[in-house]
């Protein structure tokens, strides 16, 4: 008598004080979440070499949602994984995130006028918020407070854009620009001042939020010119060890 036929199925590894998969998935968006945080600020240095119980031990998590989250990371090309020799953070290539930043400008033109034009009421009053904010700290804002609003302001816009897809598309694309952004202001002479950049944030929100699609576009056009920008001088000042760790610093103190 022939055995009957199974469909295979894929097996999610459970770990300690699972719920349900709802709260796993949760889980697993926290870890990811926790280390591109670290990537963004560079205490996940470019081009170091490290090992997921190192993961573990950085974000708090377990085994199984710092393996999902590398994964993905992995996916997103900003960590390398490296058979017999563990994870690498992946270090900063500015020529090829140059080429990178024009696929960026093509898709938020499309995204910031399709977040303009289905915008709804309650988008709106959220975004119209993020400018209060922005405005009534832009003189105190810190990078770190700057990067978690930036990050909501990227995640309202695509919401407004109401397509999925398009998260998963610019999602790393934001993070490899936020820590070009963290570098710059970080470590480059007198460029700690974030005013411009919270300029050309609240020309986007605002214009999104009014639903003005071709002024949208423009303030989009006008930030990722301003990236541009930050490539100008990085490219010709910056310390190469800090675009990866593996090389040694020019000069030691």
């Amino acid at each position: 008598m022939p055995r009957p036929k199974t469909t295979p199925q894929l097996v999610t590894p459970d770990f300690p004080g699972a719920g349900p998969r709802a709260n796993r998935v949760n889980l697993f968006e926290r870890a990811y979440q926790k280390i591109e945080e670290l990537l963004v600020n560079c205490e996940l240095r470019p081009g170091r070499y490290l090992t997921m119980q190192d993961l573990q031990d950085a974000t708090g998590f377990g085994r199984t949602p710092v393996h999902h989250a590398v994964n993905q990371l992995a996916a997103d090309t900003l960590i390398i994984i490296r058979p017999r020799h563990g994870l690498q953070i992946a270090p900063i290539d500015l020529a090829r995130e140059r080429v990178l930043l024009r696929l960026r400008r093509d898709i938020e033109r499309f995204v910031v006028r399709l977040a303009a034009e289905r915008s709804g009421a309650s988008h709106r009053n959220q975004m119209l918020h993020m400018v209060r904010l922005l405005k009534e700290r832009r003189a105190s804002m810190t990078l770190a407070d700057f990067n978690r609003l930036d990050r909501a302001i990227d995640q309202m816009i695509l919401a407004c854009a109401g397509e999925p897809f398009l998260e998963h598309t610019l999602r790393p694309l934001h993070t490899l620009f936020r820590r070009i952004g963290f570098i710059h202001h970080t470590y480059m002479p007198g460029r700690g001042d974030l005013a411009e950049t919270v300029d050309h944030h609240l020309a986007v929100l605002d214009a999104v939020a009014n639903r003005y699609a071709d002024k949208a576009v423009a303030a989009s056009d006008a930030l990722i010119g301003f990236v541009e920008r930050i490539f100008d001088s990085m490219e010709t000042e910056i310390d190469p060890s800090l675009l990866d760790s593996s090389m040694e610093p020019l000069l030691r103190p």
